[in-house]
């Protein structure tokens, strides 16, 4: 799998971080600064159905854009990363490229669901969601043993997302009523659920991924 160049910017999107290195997860979803699509706002549960079959076909017990998955057989590869982190002290590339273009694909259909935009979520171009990850050198930037407990470490954000997730389907319930009316997408509920999507994917990249020994921030800004 091809490598695929960050995505340059646009209008509307959320500034980068004021300062300071930047973490191993980068995610990010432009504003649609226009009316959205109302008649495919109103009909979302249902137009999301055919790809939402097919994410779950190809992710194998992987569950939304959280960043957990199967171990084997489909969904983000866990435990074989896990195995060589271990044992062997490497992350093969093709499995991190596996890993980064499920969870692009799984946020595209995230995004969708979520009314962020009205174009229907592509299984292989990167569309208006933008989901970089950093490929670790394992015997450098990696604790060979951290794997482990990693799971284990994140249930305090665990914790804070479940309180979040329910704020953000609350949140959205009155985004689609307010699209529906006036065609447009509220920036703040907007900005909210860029938010809660960019905090997930991070605990899925630390936890579950492995890309980074660096605990994600409790924090919905870049």
């Amino acid at each position: 799998m091809n490598e695929t160049p960050p995505l340059p910017p646009q209008s509307g999107s959320t500034p980068g971080p004021p300062g300071g290195e930047p973490y191993a997860l980068t995610f990010d979803v432009p504003y649609p600064d226009r009316d959205l699509d109302r008649v495919s706002t109103g009909f979302r549960i249902f137009t999301i159905i055919p790809i939402a079959i097919v994410l779950a076909a190809v992710g194998g017990g992987y569950e939304g854009f959280f960043g957990r998955g199967a171990a084997a057989g489909g969904g983000i590869l866990f435990l074989p990363a896990l195995l060589m982190i271990l044992f062997r002290r490497k992350y093969p590339r093709w499995w991190f490229d596996w890993n980064r273009e499920l969870l692009r694909f799984s946020n595209r259909v995230g995004a969708y669901l979520l009314l962020l935009d009205d174009r229907y979520p592509s299984t292989d171009e990167q569309q208006y969601v933008r989901l970089e990850l950093e490929y670790p050198d394992v015997p450098t930037e990696l604790n060979r043993w951290l794997p482990l407990v990693k799971w284990f470490l994140a249930i305090p954000h665990y914790i804070v997302l479940l309180f979040l997730h329910i704020a953000l389907f609350l949140a959205v319930i009155g985004a689609w009523f307010v699209i529906l009316f006036t065609g447009r997408y509220p920036r703040g509920i907007f900005d909210f659920a860029v938010g809660v999507m960019r905090w997930t994917n991070r605990v899925g990249a630390y936890a579950f991924v492995l890309v980074t020994d660096r605990y994600p921030p409790f924090r919905l800004a870049p």
